[in-house]
């Protein structure tokens, strides 16, 4: 039997479609271990997940646990789709930062946003990281929480081996751009490499012909696409970004700081605060579902998860994207950073693709991100508060906005205000 452990199960429209692709996969006798410190969310989760199984046919083994070490005990793979501090802690990470005149999007990968949620998750990824070298030493850690970068690039530092950071955008960065060209996904063959939410399309194609010549023609037949940013990146850069333009606008110095820019390329500035309430009033549609004995809908994901589960237990051969430590794979960007690159999975596990060199240009936008998540990562291992400030300064859109003093400021309110969040010497003040 197969077990899966979903950490931060309570997510429970995500390990809804998660659940249902799974169950959807041939992948014999399951056990579904769903773990969530808030009582009321698991025992939803638990609900969901057994209502999922029905619809399916079929008839894993389903528990539930409070206790994280229980839910571990002898896993096979664990999902860790954990989010400290739920909206209580994003909406501090938008209106807080606003105060100073910083401006986000989502806020989850990289600036203030980021750096504080990464260190909001790292005291939880440790806690993780010794339970299961103690009690499933052998288990695939799938993670999906943001940062990703940062969060698998700490656990590596923790010395966790068998850990792969599963994203989704690369896939659809592609079905839209084959969409935009015109030419069905299933006729497209591409190679991205990168970093997460900052990857970029290497070769687009379709057989022989280059699929950026029908992008470009694109891009001059309809001016409003100059009006994105990821096309804007791209006209500059001469590689497509593998993220939203939301997503995109946040990691560079270029546009947030800018209210012209913001208005140019329709910066939807705080967005993420409506998905939260989003999210929230899902899950409560989800409960009541449940209580009342109606029907749920859920959706196939597409993740990844499901299918790195399914090759390593069929030897079922797949190459997905995943986030690992640079190995090597990227020859300009900084050793042991987490990078995202092709990965075959199969009954060995994941291995990754030596991709070689970026494009410069390319390169140098990645290795400004893997900065600060260095630092970030430094802070935490050596318990070094000063490196938190040192993260802010040289974090692209952050250093566009604010001068120093004021870097340093934010970092101390944010520090008190995530205090309970945090570990116990990052909780400094610093002048």
């Amino acid at each position: 039997m197969t077990k899966i452990v979903f950490v931060g199960a309570g997510s429970v429209v995500f390990t809804q479609g998660l659940l249902a692709d799974l169950f959807s996969l041939d992948l014999g006798a399951l056990h579904i271990a769903l773990h969530d410190i808030d009582p009321e969310r698991l025992d939803t989760a638990s609900a969901a997940a057994a209502y999922i199984a029905r619809e399916h046919e079929v008839t894993p083994r389903i528990t539930s646990h409070l206790e994280r070490r229980a839910a571990l005990n002898g896993a096979d793979f664990v999902i860790n789709i954990v989010q400290v501090g739920m909206n209580a802690a994003t909406k501090i990470d938008f209106e807080l930062p606003a105060r100073y005149g910083i401006r986000q999007t989502i806020g989850d990968t990289l600036g203030v946003g980021g750096v504080f949620r990464a260190l909001r998750t790292f005291p939880v990824l440790k806690g993780l990281a010794e339970d299961i070298a103690e009690v499933c030493p052998d288990a695939w850690l799938l993670n999906y929480t943001n940062p990703m970068v940062m969060n698998v690039q700490y656990l590596a530092a923790l010395g966790v081996r068998k850990v792969v950071g599963l994203c989704h955008s690369v896939y659809w960065t592609m079905q839209g751009l084959s969409e935009l060209v015109g030419v069905p996904y299933d006729d497209v063959t591409y190679f991205a490499a990168g970093v997460n939410h900052q990857s970029w399309v290497l070769r687009f194609e379709r057989g022989s012909e280059n699929l950026y010549e029908r992008l470009d023609a694109a891009i001059t037949a309809d001016p409003e696409l100059l009006r994105r940013v990821r096309v804007d990146m791209y006209r500059r850069l001469g590689f497509y970004p593998t993220e939203t333009s939301e997503h995109s606008s946040e990691y560079v110095p270029w546009y947030l700081s800018h209210p012209g820019e913001i208005e140019r390329l329709r910066l939807p500035v705080g967005e993420y605060l409506g998905i939260v309430e989003e999210n929230l009033a899902s899950y409560e549609q989800t409960r009541q579902a449940l209580k009342a004995g109606e029907p749920l809908t859920v959706e196939p994901t597409m993740e990844y998860a499901p299918q790195v589960i399914h090759s390593i237990v069929t030897g079922t051969p797949r190459t997905i994207y995943g986030n690992v430590p640079n190995t090597g794979l990227i020859s300009n960007l900084q050793a042991g950073g987490a990078v995202e690159v092709p990965c075959l999975v199969d009954g060995s596990g994941v291995q990754p693709t030596s991709v070689g060199a970026l494009p410069a240009q390319c390169a140098a936008l990645n290795r400004s991100y893997l900065n600060v998540a260095e630092l970030v990562v430094k802070a935490a291992i050596e318990e070094d508060p000063r490196a938190i400030r040192q993260a802010m300064m040289v974090d692209p859109a952050t250093a566009a906005a604010l001068p120093v003093e004021q870097i340093w400021a934010l970092c101390n309110d944010l520090v008190v205000a995530h205090s309970n969040y945090l570990a116990s010497p990052l909780r400094a003040a610093c002048k």
